[in-house]
């Protein structure tokens, strides 16, 4: 259900149809193609100049190029003005371009990610930007989901599959989702063909977290919540397929719908130059008016003398008019005060901090080969102004690494390690570490130096086996072992 206002097409409810793609076309509903640049080859000019005369110092002289194009007050040729500007404008959009066209490459290579879709009776490979709502597609092991998509089926027991929120909450551990038990076993392609359920949910909306619907399907009716939904931006994880129907694609996704329009974003030195130039200005309008007034009392008294030989031209009537073309002409004279270089020093100096970035090897990370990369050019020196970091948790600043290096079992302590005289000694990289090969399945890289725990286990020591098995339980891990050997 939807209806128009003041031209804009608003939606009430979303109804989408699995496999019917002719129904679903009727509603008009946003494709899977994501756009997060601000121009194009058309919008680009006009919508750049509109930011970049956001700039006090550059609608300022914009402003003086138009009073210096009157000749009854300019004294100063057009051309000085006009140079400077162009080059602070062509600079700033050429750096613009720059941003923006690695934004369309970015774009372009999300929207050409390869995706399994059921079409015509087969799975077929489709474009990202061409899967459409109703289409039902299908998601491997370590793949992101190209659209929020309703679980119909997995490859695990009762529907079953887990996914990684990493981009949507920052969350690294993984989230349990399950497929209503009526398409769980819609695992075979020929099924999936013949599934024509109608879902009716609520319009696209930011909330990552609450999802509204029902699944309509053999004369009956299924509630649908966030537990049955996968968002795009998820990774699929230890799962090994699973399928989907898409219910929002593109831009309508919860993931873009969180994004926004992408702003012109300014930053403090950029706020602190407007004032300055405000204040600058504010000068000049005051050094502009006392000269002014100056003038009018000279042409008062003493100019009306010298009208035999320098006689007032036709516009100028009275001294105070005369006064008010002075006014301007100052205007112009002393435009230099106002610093339209320090802009273009800014914009190259963040141009070249840019690259600084870049390049910091203290900022490479040799583990994944990743260096570091600077995506914006206008936003640089707000890194310089950070005073507080807030962390909710450890992980965060962790990486989410945590290694096994002590216990307490039943009130004894496990991990220390003492000598005969039983003195604790301090461990360092000549201590021995536990052996651990009677064990096929161990971490060649874990290291223990408390042997005292690895007997108690053989003993079978009850508190220890009891708090092992509550180890073993009690966490998010997910451990797979897909072939006889390694755990993953």
């Amino acid at each position: 259900m939807a209806f128009w206002r003041r031209n804009t097409y608003v939606e009430k409810e979303r109804r989408v149809k699995a496999n019917a793609r002719d129904y679903n076309d009727k509603f008009s509903y946003a494709d899977n193609h994501i756009k997060t640049s601000k121009y194009n080859i058309f919008t680009f000019l006009p919508i750049n100049l509109f930011e970049q005369f956001q700039r006090v110092a550059n609608a300022y002289f914009l402003v003086l190029l138009i009073l210096q194009l009157i000749p009854e007050i300019s004294s100063l040729s057009w051309f000085t003005t006009i140079v400077p500007l162009v080059m602070v404008l062509v600079i700033t959009a050429v750096k613009d371009a720059t941003d923006d066209y690695f934004r369309h490459k970015s774009d372009q290579q999300v929207n050409n990610r390869q995706s399994q879709v059921l079409i015509r009776g087969s799975l077929q490979n489709e474009k990202w930007m061409n899967v459409r709502v109703g289409d039902i597609i299908k998601l491997e092991n370590n793949q992101f989901v190209a659209a929020d998509i309703l679980l119909l089926c997995s490859s695990e027991p009762c529907g079953l599959c887990y996914v990684e929120t990493a981009e949507l909450d920052g969350e690294t551990n993984l989230k349990v989702r399950q497929a209503l038990k009526v398409t769980s076993d819609l695992g075979d392609i020929t099924k999936l063909i013949d599934f024509d359920g109608e879902v009716i949910c609520e319009p696209p909306n930011n909330k990552l977290d609450k999802f509204i619907g029902t699944l309509f399907w053999r004369d009956n009716k299924y509630p649908l919540d966030n537990e049955k939904m996968l968002l795009r931006g998820c990774v699929l994880r230890n799962t090994e397929w699973c399928f989907g129907m898409v219910i929002f694609a593109g831009l309508q996704t919860k993931l873009m719908q969180n994004c926004g329009r992408t702003k012109f974003k300014r930053t403090s030195i950029d706020k602190l130059m407007n004032t300055l130039v405000l204040w600058i200005f504010a000068f000049l309008i005051c050094m502009g008016v006392i000269l002014a007034i100056g003038n009018t009392i000279w042409e008062s008294f003493v100019g009306r003398n010298f009208q035999v030989f320098l006689p007032w031209d036709k516009f100028q009537r009275s001294a105070v008019f005369s006064g008010f073309l002075t006014f301007w002409s100052y205007i112009i004279i002393l435009n230099t005060v106002v610093p339209i270089s320090l802009y273009v020093s800014v914009e190259v100096l963040r141009l070249g901090h840019s690259y600084f970035i870049n390049w910091d090897q203290k900022m490479y990370y040799s583990q994944t080969d990743t260096a570091a990369e600077a995506r914006t050019t206008t936003l640089n020196e707000e890194l310089g102004q950070v005073e507080f970091i807030f962390s909710d948790k450890t992980g965060t600043l962790t990486q989410n690494i945590m290694v096994f290096s002590k216990c307490s079992i039943n009130g004894q302590t496990y991990g220390d390690v003492y000598d005969d005289f039983d003195q604790k000694v301090e461990i360092t990289e000549k201590t021995a570490c536990v052996d651990f090969s009677f064990n096929p399945l161990c971490d060649t890289k874990f290291k223990f130096y408390d042997g005292s725990l690895v007997e108690a286990i053989k003993l079978e020591d009850s508190a220890v086996q009891e708090f092992f098995r509550l180890l073993a339980l009690c966490h998010t891990v997910m451990p797979e072992e897909k072939s006889e050997g390694p755990v993953t």
